[in-house]
């Protein structure tokens, strides 16, 4: 198994495990709240696994990269277009129709393809625009609502919203970590590091000056936010990696496995029978993975 590979599915794995986690809490505190959770709790275990891995002293790294300039833009343009993107997508959680506005958000891998050809020359082969294609549709085929059923507007422009600032920050955490050199495990994990820091300063000193009282209320629900910051930094460390040693729109379409899993979760831990709209999906999926994988 190649390691772009093993990284991937270890990212949709923990991300299947951590939105569960992260719509709970997002009962109990508000959506910049729950969008600072993942960052502020997971930094901790972000820069141990760095620490781990790193051939030196951590502040060394820090020293070093944080002065390449082409770093620093890549690196904070993808941080803040991840806020907004965790932000916008926590709000089409609040609409009660949700499922339609988190389908197009989904839609982040034909996006990452789209954009990632206009703007960095990232091109996929037929192979490659087939996968993604058929694993948007598997997505799609799942969420969208049935013939009669309206849809909510809001939620599914924040989707549309969501899966846009997704898709430039899968491509600036590409371009960020492949500035650094060739040291790609490294090099992933520190971008990990410079963003999760970049993004826990911005959503804290936010919350700060507009909703302090979510503070008190993430205390509340410790056990929850640590929950959600672990998984999140092992999908994270997954993500980053995948992506910097293969094309991003490539990572994540089979990253759409993601969806497999969250059924089978449903299915074993939570007894709930699997419809035939989503078989079709899972079908759909796994035939873009296999494609993928095969070619």
């Amino acid at each position: 198994m190649e390691v772009w590979v093993g990284f991937t599915l270890l990212a949709a794995l923990m991300q299947s495990i951590r939105t569960a986690g992260q719509k709970r809490i997002a009962k109990f505190i508000s959506p910049m709240a729950t969008t600072l959770v993942r960052y502020l709790f997971g930094l901790p275990f972000v820069v141990i696994y760095l620490a781990l891995i790193s051939d030196g002293p951590v502040v060394e790294l820090i020293s070093i990269n944080t002065a390449k300039i082409s770093f620093m833009f890549y690196a904070s343009g993808a941080a803040i277009a991840q806020i907004f993107a965790t932000f916008w997508l926590v709000k089409v959680l609040s609409f009660k129709n949700f499922a339609v506005g988190t389908s197009f958000a989904k839609t982040e891998a034909i996006q990452t393809a789209i954009l990632g050809a206009v703007f960095f020359s990232a091109y996929l082969s037929v192979y490659g625009w087939i996968a993604v294609i058929i694993g948007v549709l598997g997505i799609l085929v799942v969420s969208l609502p049935a013939k009669g059923k309206p849809v909510d507007r809001g939620a599914l422009g924040y989707g549309v919203l969501s899966g846009i600032a997704f898709a430039f920050t899968s491509l600036w955490i590409r371009e960020a970590s492949l500035s650094l050199g060739d040291a790609f495990l490294i090099n992933a994990a520190f971008t990990l590091l410079y963003m999760v820091t970049l993004q826990t300063v911005l959503c804290a000193v936010y919350l700060y000056l507009k909703e302090p009282e979510q503070f008190q209320k993430m205390r509340q629900h410790l056990w929850l936010a640590l929950f959600v910051g672990i998984t999140s930094a092992l999908g994270s460390i997954g993500w980053f990696t995948a992506m910097t040693y293969h094309n991003a729109a490539i990572v994540k379409s089979l990253g759409q496995i993601e969806f497999v899993f969250t059924l089978l979760i449903t299915y074993f831990f939570f007894n709930e029978k699997i419809s035939f709209k989503e078989y079709v999906g899972m079908f759909l999926i796994i035939a873009s993975v296999l494609i993928l994988l095969l070619t």
